[in-house]
């Protein structure tokens, strides 16, 4: 999958491993997970990242910072 997005971390728990990332060219938010992510992530980093179906819905996969 080579279809990247762009976002901002709107919110990240890093004790329980999970947060929401606001895409830059969309008006909604997608869940990450700390097993979807490559670098170390926290509130307000730049991202890139892929999107895979999960348990509830789209979830953040790939996610680095940019």
């Amino acid at each position: 999958m080579d279809n990247k997005n762009t976002g901002t971390v709107k919110f990240f728990n890093a004790d329980k491993g999970f947060g929401f990332i606001k895409h830059d060219n969309e008006n909604k938010e997608t869940f990450v997970h700390s097993s979807g992510l490559i670098d170390q992530i926290k509130e307000g980093d730049h991202v890139e990242f892929n999107l895979q179906n999960g348990k509830k819905g789209m979830n953040a996969v790939d996610v680095k910072l940019i």
